[in-house]
């Protein structure tokens, strides 16, 4: 128990130590690890064309050898086919991957 206080206490120490951008950057990564439970509409003009419920995050992609950055976003939720914005049944958690660039499109597996 001791430990983990004073685990927490060091930790907290940092947080204080550190400048504004680098708490900007430790608060983004903490909400990373804990999820923020969003929705994903995408159009196809002005017709809803793919909703994904149960976000846990968007990533941007990167690199495995180089950690530049990718043109790309992805990430997990459920495939809400009927757009009513709750789970039912038939419809899966699947991953999924959205391009930064003019072309629109966006990948996601089908289950």
């Amino acid at each position: 128990m001791k430990l983990k206080i004073l685990s927490l206490m060091l930790f907290l120490g940092l947080f204080v130590g550190c400048t504004q951008e680098t708490q900007n950057k430790l608060s983004r990564s903490i909400q990373n690890w804990t999820g923020t439970n969003g929705t994903l509409d995408v159009y196809a003009g002005d017709k809803l064309a793919k909703k994904f419920i149960d976000i846990d995050k968007l990533s941007t992609a990167s690199g495995t050898d180089d950690g530049i950055t990718r043109p790309y976003r992805y990430g997990y939720g459920i495939n809400d086919k009927n757009f009513n914005g709750k789970k039912d049944p038939g419809e899966n958690r699947v991953y999924f991957e959205f391009s930064d660039y003019s072309t629109s499109y966006i990948f996601y597996e089908s289950k």
